[in-house]
């Protein structure tokens, strides 16, 4: 069993965390999926193109959503019940449009511009994060890995400084909080840059 992704993607860094949280022993290869070489051994194993992708024996599995169930069963952890999954989905909505944002600002854009798939983006990302700021406060996010998925978000949004959530009083504490923690900091992506 391997999995490749990128040391700076918050979708590998949550599988990353979790899989150690749990001492499930699945190797991490980090690939840069922007070089020819990296992103070979990415098509060999994902026509999706994305990382991460695990790869266990001839199965390959894309998608952290779908790693995480894929894991969860094999070792018989506890799946995710529906009130969970949509928090999940509201984590990687915002983080999908972050990387949306990100993607074209590499390529030459100012996101910062009046333009519909910019302002979408950041409307998206603003809905999820008010949403997820209620659902911590009172307390409904309780799963690890969803946990954990919201901990990657908010320090990746941090990390390349796609939005303020300071606005957020229970996110700000508790990506502070969650920051302390040494899997945290074992994995910051501010580390492989």
């Amino acid at each position: 069993m391997q999995l490749y992704g990128s040391d700076t993607s918050p979708y590998v860094r949550r599988l990353r965390i979790w899989c150690a949280q749990h001492t499930l022993d699945v190797p991490y290869q980090h690939i840069d999926i922007f070089s020819p070489t990296g992103r070979k051994l990415l098509l060999q194993h994902t026509p999706v193109a994305k990382i991460p992708v695990l790869v266990d024996g001839q199965q390959s599995i894309y998608d952290s959503t779908v790693i995480f169930e894929y894991l969860s069963q094999a070792h018989q952890l506890k799946p995710l019940h529906w009130d969970e999954r949509n928090q999940l989905t509201t984590i990687n909505a915002a983080n999908d449009s972050g990387v949306e944002l990100l993607l074209c600002q590499r390529s030459g854009f100012d996101t910062t511009q009046d333009m519909l798939f910019f302002n979408l983006q950041h409307q998206r990302i603003s809905q999820c994060l008010g949403v997820l700021e209620e659902l911590l406060s009172s307390g409904k996010i309780k799963h690890a890995y969803v946990l954990t998925s919201l901990f990657c978000l908010l320090d990746w949004l941090a990390f390349r400084q796609l939005t303020d959530f300071s606005v957020y009083s229970q996110l700000h504490a508790f990506w502070q909080q969650y920051s302390r923690e040494q899997l945290a900091q074992q994995t910051d992506p501010r580390k492989a840059e």
